[in-house]
């Protein structure tokens, strides 16, 4: 049986490394965390944010509302609240978009000699 190598993922992620994802400071994340409910990474004992993959859809969801279709804090609020209501999670929805959006490049970039 041939050796595969396997994609190793992290279970915990710093605010560094999320703040980087989304090429926002990090006090930006500390501060959408105080704005909205749902963000609520767990702490170590030094007090130090550790976020799952779950806490990084929510932020993408955040990020998503406030920073490319334009919602104010508020507006982005009530469109999460809304989302609940209707029993569709739109956090699980932009995430698997964007996974779509990156396994397309990917192909783009195949396609047109770019590794």
């Amino acid at each position: 049986m041939p050796y595969k190598e396997r994609e190793i993922e992290k279970k915990y992620y710093s605010i560094g490394e999320v703040a980087q994802q989304f090429k926002v400071a990090p006090s930006l994340i500390r501060y959408w965390e105080g704005e909205f409910e749902i963000i609520r990474p767990k702490k170590d004992k030094k007090g130090n944010r550790r976020y799952t993959k779950d806490d990084i859809q929510k932020i993408r969801y955040i990020y998503h509302l406030v920073k490319e279709k334009g919602y104010t804090l508020d507006g982005a609020r009530e469109v999460i609240s809304q989302g609940k209501d209707k029993g569709f999670d739109k956090v699980q929805a932009v995430q698997k978009l964007q996974e779509i959006k990156d396994f397309l490049i990917n192909i783009r970039d195949e396609i047109n000699g770019k590794s």
